[in-house]
């Protein structure tokens, strides 16, 4: 699992070179990936201190290579050439930048509908265009779905963006409500001073827990699995004594936390969101997500396919497997999901791509 105290420092478009012409099918994907990390780190490369290798990729032949410091990333790039195993003869590298034009072909969909009450859709969109220009966005249907296309790291700026925004209209809600509460608590007052012998009653009608609430914004997928393959998060507010309240809205979920026994430590909430925070920023730069689509296929291969993955699941205990009426989703480690549905596509019969 990645360190939580590197990913707050985490910049991936600044530190990552993507690599392209590996040997596919010379070696496993393991050894590959030994072979890519060792020549990265050699100094007569302009290499230095790799942080960490990704492959296999969705794309084949294609890794990822992180490091440490960003001075070493643009050293390498510099480097005009570069061979895995010169002495092998194989074929040149090619090493560049993470950057918008890496993938080309990216599409999500996205329920902006959790925005109805908080701002005008058709303004939300206007100024995400301005935000990302390289991203291009389908008409806003009447249901607030919208379709984006672009490149990775257009599509998570725009999910980014987003979360910032559901963060920030959640924090003005709480302002509001904050002073709505302090307006009606200075009333209360006002009526305890002309009504001395009421004091003790104004005071009860003013919650205990009420400023003692942290709302916290994940994605969706990042929160599933941090529910329910991370007992951390489960054993934080259970030592905490910290309830939730969760909220899924598509590719959003949204949490409340609040003290669970009345007169509790009121910065134990707070503790406990950046606590979640910190392991939810881990879990977005580690986990992938594969998916099999299910529609358009007859119930015997979709029965096939659903038994497949649950006989997998037993022998990969880290990785999340949520089934749906149309796809099944795959939530693990880069390796692994990989592993994973190359596994079920064995079972089933299908070919690995």
């Amino acid at each position: 699992m990645a360190s939580i105290s590197k990913v707050k420092e985490f910049k991936a478009s600044e530190r990552t070179v993507v690599v392209a012409g590996l040997p596919v099918g010379c070696f496993s994907d393991h050894s590959l990936a030994t072979l890519v990390k060792s020549h990265f780190q050699d100094v007569k490369n302009e290499g230095g201190d790799v942080e960490d290798v990704i492959y296999p990729t969705k794309t084949k032949g294609v890794a990822y290579v992180i490091f440490k410091e960003k001075k070493v990333a643009e050293n390498v790039i510099k480097q005009k050439k570069h061979y895995l195993v010169k002495n092998a003869g194989y074929a040149r590298l090619t090493v560049s930048h993470v950057s918008e034009k890496v993938f080309s072909s990216v599409t999500a969909v996205l329920d902006l509908s959790i925005f109805w009450s908080q701002v005008i859709l058709e303004s939300l969109v206007k100024d995400l265009k301005k935000k990302i220009p390289t991203l291009s966005f389908s008409r806003l249907e009447h249901n607030g779905r919208i379709s984006v296309k672009g490149s990775f790291l257009a599509i998570k700026k725009l999910k980014e963006t987003l979360q910032l925004k559901a963060n920030s209209l959640l924090e003005k809600n709480r302002n509001c409500i904050s002073e709505e509460r302090e307006w009606n608590r200075q009333s209360l007052q006002r009526g305890a001073q002309r009504r001395s012998n009421a004091s003790e009653s104004l005071r009860a009608l003013t919650p205990e827990t009420a400023e003692c609430e942290e709302m916290l914004v994940l994605d969706t997928d990042v929160f599933s699995y941090l529910k329910q393959k991370c007992g951390f998060y489960e054993d934080t507010l259970h030592k905490f004594h910290i309830l939730s309240q969760e909220r899924a809205d598509g590719e959003i979920t949204t949490v409340c936390l609040k003290n669970a026994q009345a007169g509790s430590q009121p910065h134990n909430v707070k503790h406990v969101k950046e606590l979640l925070e910190e392991w939810a920023r881990a879990l977005h730069f580690e986990l992938r997500k594969e998916t099999f689509i299910l529609g358009g296929k007859g119930e015997k291969e979709k029965r096939n396919i659903e038994q497949a993955c649950k006989q997998v699941s037993s022998r990969y205990l880290r990785v999340l497997v949520s089934i749906y009426r149309t796809h099944i989703d795959i939530i693990g480690s880069s390796s692994d999901t990989y592993q994973f549905k190359k596994e079920v596509m064995k079972l089933v019969g299908q070919k690995v791509s």
